[in-house]
């Protein structure tokens, strides 16, 4: 590791992640990787439907990112998710491709004419919703787990057993019917499954050692944004040796969606140090891809991908940012570059100050002789974007300048 891990010409995060005191009792892992859920999970957001073509537009955006598996989709969905999944499978790319089955023979067995080389098996895991939800027997549940997980393995899949509202279980009865499940089937991964997403990031770490050391298989992280606990969840359960996180692109998901992709790479390789070689550059483009197939926006300000991230209305803000010049992690954590966004741009609106005017007529070529002419321009935009509610473009501000400086464009 880096003497300083918390800096680099990309970033600059805090000199606390690393002291000794704090990262004393971790348990990282030799590696993480990135199992996506976008094609899947992601596409259960109310409203969302990718085709197959744009499915498998996605899949190799992901693999060119350095995603290492990518979670194609449910077959038993519809003929054409099976499509889909098949030729992902079968498209050459790097990733680990996945399928996602219900704890089913039927659903494996499409799996396995798609040609995934794993599969995630899905069952309820809380005794609560098995008889409430499902109306099954808690037997029945298990059954089925044993069954569906010893014919995918043996039909030379690998398997990540999911179990369903593992946080609602009551601990007892989660690690007994997880160890009953692992004896009597086969589990290669456990996917530590937050579906309402209620635990929180104290619960996550000591959830995360308790079933690791019941089980002493390997762990993957599956948490959802209902309370946006997502991020922090799944780096307190990678800190605790989870070793796949299961993310999907932009949130995209269930209700309040799944844990970011982005944040989450970015927040294990700034504040932990834990670089998953996942091709950071690619984020603003492959997001963008996303959202344009699933024809849905997001907020402007959203970490790491916003289209606005990095637009600078403040004054004060504005200053710093010129006076820094290149060195820009001195005013932003982290480079635009390092997401594939583009470089910071000062924009003009009520909390704008004279630095900001000052480098829009540089920009513009327009020229001024006294500072109360700059104060007079600064005043104008301020009444002008109230006015506006917004910000102003150039044509606003060439209106404002040339009416206060006639000659400023000469």
């Amino acid at each position: 590791m880096a003497s300083e891990p918390w800096k680099s010409e990309q970033w600059f995060g805090s000199p606390w992640n690393f002291l000794p005191e704090v990262v004393a009792d971790f348990s990282l892992p030799a590696q993480v990787k990135v199992h996506d859920v976008t094609l899947r999970d992601g596409e259960q957001q109310a409203g969302i439907v990718f085709r197959a073509e744009e499915k498998i537009k996605i899949a190799e955006a992901l693999d060119a990112a350095g995603v290492h598996r990518i979670e194609a989709g449910m077959p038993a969905v519809s003929p054409s998710d099976k499509r889909a999944v098949t030729e992902i499978a079968n498209a050459g790319l790097d990733a680990e491709i996945y399928a996602f089955s219900r704890c089913m023979v039927s659903d494996v067995e499409l799996a396995l004419e798609a040609g995934v080389s794993g599969v995630v098996t899905e069952v309820p895991s809380s005794h609560h919703l098995i008889e409430k939800a499902y109306r099954w027997d808690v037997s029945r549940a298990i059954d089925l787990s044993i069954e569906t997980t010893s014919f995918a393995h043996e039909n030379g899949l690998k398997v990540t057993f999911f179990p369903i509202d593992a946080t609602r279980a009551g601990m007892v009865e989660l690690l007994d019917d997880l160890e009953t499940i692992a004896k009597g089937g086969h589990v290669d991964a456990i996917a530590l499954v937050d579906t309402f997403g209620v635990v929180s990031p104290h619960a996550i770490s000591f959830f995360t050692k308790q079933v690791k050391q019941r089980l002493n298989v390997p762990l993957e992280a599956h948490f959802h944004m209902d309370f946006g606990m997502g991020v922090a969840n799944t780096v307190m359960a990678v800190a605790a040796g989870v070793e796949v996180v299961q993310t999907s692109v932009a949130g995209i998901g269930e209700r309040a969606g799944n844990t970011p992709m982005e944040e989450t790479v970015l927040a294990l390789l700034m504040l932990y140090g834990i670089d998953t070689g996942i091709k950071t550059e690619k984020f603003y483009d492959l997001a963008q891809l996303v959202m344009d197939c699933a024809n849905i926006t997001q907020p402007p300000n959203r970490p790491v991908i916003g289209e606005t991230l990095f637009n600078v209305e403040s004054g004060i803000i504005s200053a710093w940012v010129k006076n820094v010049g290149d060195e820009l992690t001195e005013t932003f954590p982290f480079h635009p570059g390092l997401v594939g966004q583009a470089p910071p741009k000062i924009v003009l609106g009520k909390g704008s100050g004279l630095d900001s005017v000052a480098m829009w007529m540089d920009k513009l070529g327009l020229t001024w002789s006294a500072t109360e002419e700059v104060e007079q321009i600064l005043a104008e935009v301020k009444a002008r974007s109230l006015e506006k509610k917004g910000l102003l473009d150039e044509d606003d501000f060439t209106k404002i300048v040339t009416a206060i400086i006639p000659n400023a464009a000469a």
